[in-house]
């Protein structure tokens, strides 16, 4: 039996429902963190002493861009994936606006840099709600889970094998999205020649991180673990050095702008 409408759109809840369930008959749960934690926990603003350092300034800057890029490829996808168009510069300029906002307000809390989730555009992609209610009901969730430690102990207790089961179809959409972002860009040699020695770059750099050893520890910090940031720099770099095709002639061949 099709689920349709509504009960369609509640596929991925009732699959974390039924396996969280499942997962405490076999004792996968545990909640005894519940018993360890206060009833309410406020955050303390400015817990860090305000300090500037060259390095660090330079390594939340990086940070910043990547997050930037982030944004903008899962704004991208979201619009292409919940609207079936390209995003508006309004939307992706008040997306990395507001990301920009708010990693700047979480600094006041002594958090890093916060950015968007991957995830969000596969769930998008598997339900097409974007809807500002039920986004907005997501972020007071989250928020009630960090100022009552009881509820995010609860949030946290949901068992990895749950979690990746039911985010095994939203990566897949995450791939699918990116893959279609690019065939809207076309498939000239430029375009698949940045994206291949991108991800080829950047997935070898996070997989062989030995190699970061011979770079300064500030470089190691920024790009060691980040295939993300990684991959932005080598597509940057080779967009700039790459030349750009003016038009392109499917008998002649693309014409080069040097």
């Amino acid at each position: 039996m099709k689920a349709h409408s509504f009960y369609k759109q509640l596929s991925v809840l009732f699959g974390l429902v039924v396996g969280y369930i499942a997962a405490w008959f076999y004792g996968m749960v545990d909640l005894s963190g519940i018993t360890q934690v206060s009833v309410l926990s406020l955050p303390a603003i400015m817990p860090v002493p305000l300090e500037f350092h060259a390095d660090a300034i330079f390594s939340i800057f990086l940070i910043f861009l990547v997050s930037a890029t982030e944004t903008l490829g899962d704004t991208s996808a979201l619009a292409a994936m919940g609207f079936g168009r390209t995003p508006t510069n309004r939307e992706v300029s008040g997306a990395i606006a507001v990301d920009g906002f708010i990693s700047s307000l979480s600094s006041l809390f002594g958090c890093m840099p916060i950015t968007s989730f991957s995830q969000n555009v596969g769930l998008i992609a598997m339900t097409h709600v974007v809807n500002r209610k039920a986004i907005g009901c997501g972020a007071v969730i989250m928020i009630l889970a960090g100022l009552i430690p009881a509820l995010g102990v609860i949030l946290a207790s949901l068992p990895n094998a749950v979690l990746g089961g039911c985010t095994l179809m939203m990566f897949g959409s995450i791939v699918v999205s990116g893959v279609r972002m690019l065939g809207d860009c076309g498939y000239s040699q430029r375009n698949m020649s940045i994206a291949a020695l991108s991800l080829s770059i950047g997935l070898g750099f996070t997989q062989t991180p030995q190699i970061f050893h011979i770079f300064p520890d500030l470089f190691r910090s920024v790009f060691a673990d980040n295939c993300v940031a990684v991959v932005f720099i080598v597509a940057m770099v080779l967009n700039l050095v790459f030349p750009k095709v003016k038009n392109e002639d499917k008998e002649n061949g693309p014409e080069i702008v040097e």
